[in-house]
């Protein structure tokens, strides 16, 4: 009862035809800052969460109320400091992939067909077959 499986279709199927002729685009600083992601992430974590841990060890004695609510708005501050870091790496992040699929190979998508008709618009053919009209 063994049933064949299909073979999957190569990369030059019909679904994914590269752009003839395309040359990829040399990597730049998306890829070092891609790299250096992790890094930034911790250290930008890190840092405001050891001044929160010191502002919460520094206020575990004895304070008065005016002491107390500073320590607690450093934590806050700190806090927001980490979630907007957190924020801004995420959008690096983002923005480093969106590069990087951008400068990846050149796909040709279907051309669209009119109503009616066999051929495809001029300006959806490669531009070695459009003739010239003078």
């Amino acid at each position: 009862m063994d049933k064949e499986h299909p073979t999957p279709q190569p990369l030059n199927s019909p679904w994914f035809r590269k752009w003839p002729g395309f040359q990829r685009s040399p990597s730049g600083l998306e890829w070092v800052l891609w790299r250096r992601l992790p890094f930034i992430f911790l250290v930008g974590v890190s840092v405001p969460s050891a001044v929160m841990l010191l502002a919460w060890l520094l206020g575990l004695g004895e304070v008065d109320a005016v002491t107390q609510r500073e320590l607690t708005q450093w934590v806050y501050m700190m806090v927001g400091l980490v979630i907007l870091h957190l924020t801004l790496v995420l959008t690096l992040a983002i923005g480093c992939v969106i590069v990087m699929v951008m400068k990846g190979p050149a796909y040709v998508a279907d051309p669209y067909f009119f109503d009616g008709s066999k051929e495809p618009l001029q300006r959806d053919r490669a531009p070695a077959e459009i003739p010239n009209n003078p």
